[in-house]
């Protein structure tokens, strides 16, 4: 048996020679002084303080050692690795304090600037005055109903007492979605010319009493111009109950019309012809501009108006008892009372917009005006 190799000398191993540490600690210093940057200093940190470094290898060498080289060994491994590590230590605070100061000047917030360089948005006028007249009959009681834009015949026609040699039916008046006009006994699909399909929807869906006004988008064959677009919007209010009549459909156009133009508003009643409504009328308010003080005064001419002192809104009447019977209502306990206007011409008459090509064109400069009132 051997006796342990006491006479060992650790300058024998190459890596633990003083002249190799020394030029591998200053190599490492070196290439620390060299960084320029954080990203290139965390590979120098890799290189030189890593665990597989030349100082690191250098340190496992030194167990092999016999304990007495041991000491003088590790001594000199330990202070260049602690050189090394002061030396990273010191050139990351240098570098961080130069990113620092480079961010400052670089990202610099100029608090001078204008703050309101990008313009505020605004709610389209249509979507907030829809909203508003839906308000309004909300608080009255009323129920939101919608249903779809692409609508049967049956809805949109004949469950409202339009035959099917009504104009309205005609290829000139609507569009038709699919299947071939031809006879009566087609079951087109049209594209819903007006919001009433809604009300009858909302009769076969519930039980009297009923009280829901319809918002929603209508399309007719009209040519786009000034005053017509072939997509437009509707609102109509239906009410069925038992007791109702034209002085209950009165009150309620009058508290419409003074809640969107203001106290004082009055409405009148000109009869005509629907083929849903029996007795039908249209519906006229005053003039929001002179109130009617333009009439036979021409002193004070109304462009609104005309000098007429009325205002046509929309069509209105009592529900057709034939369109109670084909929503299984019975018309001999049951009335009811409808009207309906385009949201578009009230538009029009509450901001005097001249064209309606202005609410569809989509330019910011129409709509911004209006705010963002929700």
């Amino acid at each position: 048996m051997s006796a342990p190799n006491k006479s060992y000398d650790p300058v024998e191993v190459e890596a633990l020679k003083p002249e190799e540490i020394d030029r591998v600690r200053n190599e490492a210093l070196a290439a620390i002084a060299a960084a320029d940057s954080l990203d290139a200093l965390r590979e120098v940190k890799v290189a030189h303080a890593g665990d597989r470094s030349p100082l690191a290898l250098a340190n496992r060498e030194i167990g092999a050692l016999p304990p007495h080289a041991k000491a003088d060994a590790g001594k000199r491994v330990g202070q260049a690795r602690g050189a090394v590590s002061k030396a990273l230590a010191a050139r990351q605070r240098e570098l961080e304090a130069e990113r620092d100061e480079r961010v400052l000047v670089e990202e610099a917030v100029d608090v001078t600037l204008p703050h309101d360089r990008v313009p505020a948005g605004a709610r389209h006028p249509l979507t907030t005055l829809s909203e508003r007249i839906e308000d309004i009959f909300v608080a009255m009681g009323y129920e939101v109903a919608e249903g779809p834009e692409v609508e049967a015949e049956w809805f949109n026609f004949d469950a409202l007492n339009l035959g099917p040699d009504h104009p309205a039916r005609s290829t000139h008046d609507t569009f038709f979605v699919e299947g071939a006009k031809g006879g009566s006994a087609d079951a087109d699909l049209v594209l819903r010319t007006h919001t009433s399909p809604v009300q009858i929807r909302s009769m076969l869906d519930r039980e009297p009493p009923i009280y829901v006004v319809c918002p929603g988008r209508v399309y007719r064959t009209d040519e786009l111009d000034a005053t017509h677009t072939p997509v437009f919007s509707q609102v109509e209010l239906l009410a069925v109950d038992e007791g109702l009549t034209m002085a209950d459909l009165k009150g309620t156009l009058d508290h419409m019309v003074q809640s969107l133009f203001g106290e004082g508003m009055r409405t009148r009643l000109r009869p005509d012809y629907f083929p849903f409504t029996e007795p039908s009328a249209e519906m006229d308010m005053v003039c929001f501009r002179c109130r009617g003080e333009s009439v036979g005064n021409p002193d004070r001419p109304c462009r609104t108006c005309s000098s007429e002192g009325w205002i046509e809104l929309g069509g209105c009447g009592m529900v057709n008892p034939r369109v109670l019977v084909a929503c299984g209502i019975d018309p001999a306990r049951y009335s009811g009372f409808a009207f309906g206007f385009g949201i578009e011409r009230m538009l029009m008459f509450r901001h005097n917009v001249e064209d309606i090509r202005d609410m569809i064109e989509g330019d910011v400069r129409f709509t911004r005006p209006f705010g963002m009132e929700i």
